[in-house]
């Protein structure tokens, strides 16, 4: 459940900085979650905002999450430059949260620049979403949900905490004047079955099944290039997940051993240390011949996979990997 994560680390960081949450209970505790029983009635309109749509990092967590959450929802979103999914997830939230006029807020979170929000998290995966209200994370959800199922869910949690956050109605009320009605809303995009059916096995965590989804996709349209980010991130999750975590210092004391060096840049990789990985790998095609370089090339590949084709280390690391081989 996400109500176990404990946000009170930074929660207390920010507290150190002189300013305690609004909402606080007695000693700096956080108020209970909106969605349990006696949960507090807020009332007010939240802190004034920049926009909708909100970069949150470790300094202003407490004002732009747990402050804000005790008025309106605070979406978390958690993701990484180099996640293919996030980039689809991501503008899918925004376009959401600028519908939504104030109901409700997205945070969004680069989690290799602030790993602790990460680790107070307990992020495994990204993307990641949580719902913070009332200080506290009531639900969840992990990987790339259809715009049709993000906008349900929303709008049932908006539901469960209109009567309980009187904002949110105010926000709404603010956005149909604004628009001279109650927003009409888009017509959905078709979606495409291959797709939702690879996405179905992924949320399942059936990666083997998401694996041949991305893979039937691919046969009938090689250029897909969603399909392919899709596949590599996929195939990269299930290696993650299995992950030793002595794999760093395993490699680390056999460098010649080449599986021990891919399953060592796995988990770096799956930690945010891009350049690590990466680096790790190149070395260990320059000191062996080969399957065993062929083995560490190709494993390199595709993690370069991962990343946009004009990501400064990608770039970097092919030129380190041109060198190495030539």
């Amino acid at each position: 459940m996400a109500g176990a994560v404990d946000l009170s680390g930074l929660k207390a960081r920010a507290e150190q900085r002189g300013s305690a949450p609004r909402g606080a209970a007695p000693g700096g505790a956080a108020a209970p979650p909106a969605g349990g029983d006696g949960a507090p009635v807020v009332e007010g309109a939240p802190p004034p905002a920049g926009g909708h749509v909100i970069e949150v990092t470790e300094d202003n967590f407490q004002t732009e999450v747990l402050e804000r959450s005790m008025t309106v929802p605070v979406v978390v979103d958690l993701w990484a430059e180099w996640c293919q999914p996030c980039k689809q997830l991501s503008p899918t939230l925004e376009k959401l949260a600028a519908e939504g006029g104030g109901a409700w807020i997205l945070a969004t979170v680069d989690v290799d620049a602030n790993p602790r929000i990460a680790q107070m998290f307990q992020v495994q995966s990204i993307p990641t979403v949580y719902v913070v209200v009332a200080q506290q994370p009531v639900t969840s959800f992990n990987g790339v949900q259809p715009e049709p199922e993000l906008r349900s869910w929303i709008g049932q949690i908006l539901d469960a905490l209109r009567e309980r956050m009187p904002a949110i109605a105010e926000a709404e009320a603010r956005a149909g004047q604004d628009g001279g009605g109650e927003p009409a809303e888009p017509a959905p995009e078709p979606e495409d079955p291959r797709f939702t059916a690879a996405e179905d096995a992924l949320e399942r965590g059936d990666y083997d099944a998401a694996v041949f989804a991305y893979e039937n996709i691919l046969a009938e349209e090689p250029a897909n290039t969603e399909a392919q980010a899709a596949l590599a991130q996929v195939r990269f999750m299930s290696r993650a997940e299995q992950a030793d975590p002595s794999a760093v210092t395993r490699a680390d004391a056999a460098p010649d051993d080449v599986e021990a060096q891919k399953a060592a840049a796995d988990a770096e990789l799956a930690a945010g240390q891009v350049e690590a990985a990466f680096d790790r790998l190149v070395k260990t095609v320059q000191r062996t011949a080969g399957d065993d370089r062929d083995a560490a090339r190709e494993h390199l590949v595709g993690l370069f996979e991962l990343f946009a084709a004009d990501d400064p280390r990608v770039t970097a690391s092919r030129r380190a990997l041109a060198r190495a081989l030539y």
